[in-house]
């Protein structure tokens, strides 16, 4: 079994930043890519950012240059830090897990993190 635990203070100020974590753990074998969606109230769950086990990275365009994903392999850790905060990034934040076999590929969700952004 996989889990994801997300952690990250979720109040911030509006302009402010944030930095989220998500640890995996359990019988993952091998890490394809995380990421990390949102989902606000009354929209769709989107995608915010992802990182492949390479390294290779995707952003929406909502947050690019001033969201930013990485992670460390060896702790099986994602991290999204995210600068210069608007009032439309206030959602449940969301971390993904991509593992297993490429052919046939599995995922996990987090529980959420709510972020709120204060003006």
């Amino acid at each position: 079994q996989v889990q994801l635990v997300e952690s990250g203070l979720g109040l911030v100020q509006l302009g402010g930043s944030l930095r989220l974590s998500c640890v995996a753990s359990g019988n993952i074998f091998s890490i394809l890519a995380m990421g990390w969606y949102r989902q606000a109230p009354g929209k769709q769950r989107e995608l915010v950012a992802s990182i492949t086990s390479g390294g290779s990275k995707d952003y929406a365009d909502s947050v690019k240059g001033r969201f930013t994903i990485s992670s460390d392999n060896a702790k099986n850790t994602v991290y999204l830090q995210m600068n210069s905060l608007k009032p439309e990034d206030a959602a449940v934040y969301y971390c993904k897990l991509n593992y297993g076999a490429t052919i046939l590929p599995l995922s996990a969700w987090g529980q959420g993190t709510q972020v709120t952004v204060s003006s």
